[in-house]
């Protein structure tokens, strides 16, 4: 009846192949390079104190979301007797190519009891689309089965239909036996001849269980199928067919503890580990290249005009005002769009902050392979727990903007990101709807996650706009802003802003290539992601060019005059995410073999939705260093 396969050896049919499986200084010259060397230093304590006091309040919770996964996944002991009935699910079947296109296991016509029982799920196994329901076959512990007989099943033209349909597109089921996951494809297509234009739909019929104990506890599970017990579905006729299994025992040495081991083996590991520490030396260079041309350029140029500006004072006063410190009466005056520039920020501070959560649970090994929604829980739990940062962050900010309306700022800090990540559920929600497929949410579970919005993030948003508006903090200048803006000389079109974007996402964007197809391949695609601390390495590396980047093109524009760096800053930064999408699309049409509506709906729809919360978590970022070093380089002259 059913095909099977493991996740790290591709199966290959007669038709294609199945790949299974990120004025003057005042100060001496020796003063400014003692100031400028510290910079570095300045910008991360920047970004770590504005986060220290959250982490400190919300570490206690995430290690409490832990301990309830870890006990969540092993509170149950799983040793049996023989005898006993050990637990085996049906999960989904679906086009193996479209791992979004997944639908019931009994939508198929397959032997199904009377009453199918469905087992309760856990908010991230729903959010997942798993539907798991009782399997009809009865593998007990240490019982073997030899041509067990499943159902004798009476097929009409329309079940024939739909079974060659499903064959045609590679439709693989899922089940979970003990919570170990297998898999496997409902049939195959034989050509007669290799050039022959026909082929046969052959559906296996005969499923064979080969699971591996130790002791009272099961270690492993492998299936496969009877290529020679199969039927043909290609003509559009009733049949009758006889669906049968077995199962056979076998005793291993392998310890419980180590039985996922066999899944994280077939992962990126160690066939492409070196691939990845390749990339990331190569993003480390990248970095230390960058960093090192930053701060020899600056260095220099800082220097050129201290030893410009420390002529006497009647050749100063002849000369006449140009370069960046003739800005510092333009330099920090705010920016327009106030509230939606704070809201920004806002945003961004808790896309980074709930990224940096995520790494670690991922470190202490919260998320191992198929912890089934594992990820999606605390992403939707951690999400809401910080949306504090994002209201206290952005009314702070909006406030030392000079702010007025309050509110407001704080509602469109909530809906910044939320609103166009529910527009885009409820048009894919609709679509799945539609296909009849598990990706479509309950209503149960579409109340659950209302549920946690009203009573757990909306309360801490407003919490935290409260305590942002009380913090009555100001906004640090080091010079006075004139009451008239200086007039911004005529500059060439490399210079305005989509050149510089396209310049500042470009080499972030070349830091973490490599890494993206992983990534791609394990959410769109059938492998397992498991080096959780070559990803971080990964994203502190992107975090520490986007910065750097930014800051050597804000420098660039306050060098031509150009005072308007506000929203400059924040589009720098946040160009990677673009890149990252235009990465999308070729992904889709060059490495993908996605296709259908449904799926690429749902593809470019959630893609959008994260490519646009790099842009604001990187965008944040980029603002953040350029405020921090516009600081810093305007405190070391005398402003009049």
């Amino acid at each position: 009846m059913l095909a099977t396969t493991s996740p790290a050896e591709p199966r290959v049919s007669s038709h294609k192949t199945r790949p299974f499986s990120l004025i003057g200084f005042n100060r001496p010259i020796k003063s400014v390079v003692e100031s400028w060397s510290g910079l570095s230093v300045g910008l991360a304590q920047g970004f770590l104190g504005s986060f220290m006091e959250t982490m400190r309040v919300a570490l206690l919770c995430i290690l409490m979301l832990a301990c309830g996964f870890r006990v969540g996944a092993d509170g149950r002991d799983r040793r049996y007797k023989e005898g006993d009935r050990v637990p085996l699910y049906a999960n989904k079947v679906g086009p193996f190519h479209n791992p979004s296109e997944t639908y019931r296991f009994y939508d198929l016509p397959f032997c199904s009891p009377d009453h199918v029982t469905e087992k309760k799920e856990a908010l991230g196994e729903v959010l997942n689309g798993d539907r798991l329901v009782d399997a009809p076959y009865e593998l007990n512990f240490r019982e073997e089965k030899r041509s067990k007989s499943l159902c004798k099943k009476s097929l009409s033209k329309k079940d024939v239909g739909k079974l060659r349909d499903a064959v045609s597109k590679d439709y693989y089921f899922q089940m979970y036996y003990d919570d170990l996951p297998l898999w496997g494809f409902l049939g195959r297509i034989k050509k007669d001849k290799p050039d022959s234009s026909k082929s046969k739909y052959l559906l296996f019929k005969h499923i064979h269980f080969e699971i591996l104990y130790n002791g009272d506890r099961v270690i492993e599970i492998n299936v496969q199928a009877d290529p020679n017990l199969s039927v043909d579905i290609t003509d559009d006729k009733e049949i009758n067919v006889e669906f049968s299994y077995s199962v056979s025992w076998k005793k291993t040495e392998v310890p419980f503890e180590k039985r996922m081991e066999k899944y994280s083996k077939s992962s990126f590991l160690p066939h492409h580990l070196e691939i990845h520490w390749f990339s990331i030396v190569n993003s480390c260079v990248t970095v230390l290249l960058l960093t090192g041309f930053l701060a020899t350029i600056l260095m220099r140029v800082l220097k050129n005009d201290f030893n410009k500006y420390s002529h006497d004072e009647e050749s100063i006063e002849d000369q006449e005002e140009t370069g960046w410190k003739y800005l510092n009466g333009d330099v920090f005056r705010f920016p327009k769009n106030k509230s939606l520039f704070s809201s920004i920020i806002g945003s961004g501070t808790q896309l980074l902050a709930l990224t940096i959560f995520i790494f670690l649970l991922a470190l202490v090994g919260v998320f191992y392979p198929y912890n089934r929604g594992a990820l999606f829980t605390a992403l939707v739990v951690i999400y809401a727990l910080t949306s504090g940062i994002a209201g206290y962050t952005a009314t702070s900010f909006y406030m030392q903007l000079e702010g007025t309306n309050w509110v407001r700022n704080l509602l469109l800090t909530g809906c910044l990101f939320c609103g166009p990540l529910f527009l885009t559920f409820c048009f894919l929600n609709t679509v799945a709807i539609v296909y009849s497929a598990t990706a479509a949410l309950p209503f149960g579970t579409i109340l659950v996650i209302l549920l946690i919005w009203a009573l757990v993030t909306s309360p801490l948003l407003v919490l935290g706009g409260v305590a942002g508006k009380n913090s009555q903090t100001e906004f640090h200048a080091p010079c006075r802003t004139t009451k008239h803006p200086r007039e911004i000389p005529q500059l060439p079109w490399y210079r305005s802003t989509i050149p510089q974007m396209m310049m500042a996402g470009f080499l972030p964007f070349s830091a973490i290539y490599i890494e993206l197809y992983y990534i791609f391949a394990s959410v769109w695609g059938h492998k397992i992601y498991t080096i959780y601390s070559i990803l971080f390495i990964v994203f502190i590396i992107l975090i520490i060019v986007t910065a750097f980047i930014t800051v050597a093109l804000t420098y660039f524009q306050l060098a031509v005059e150009d005072h308007e760096w506000w929203w400059r800053s924040v589009l720098c930064g946040g160009s990677t995410g673009i890149f990252i999408f235009f990465y999308c699309i070729y992904y889709y049409q060059a490495r993908s073999d996605m296709s259908g509506f449904m799926q690429t709906s749902f593809f470019f729809g959630y893609m959008t939705c994260i490519c646009y919360g790099f842009f604001l978590m990187l965008g944040t970022v980029g603002f953040r260093a350029s405020l921090l070093f516009v600081r810093h380089i305007y405190q070391l002259i005398k402003c009049e």
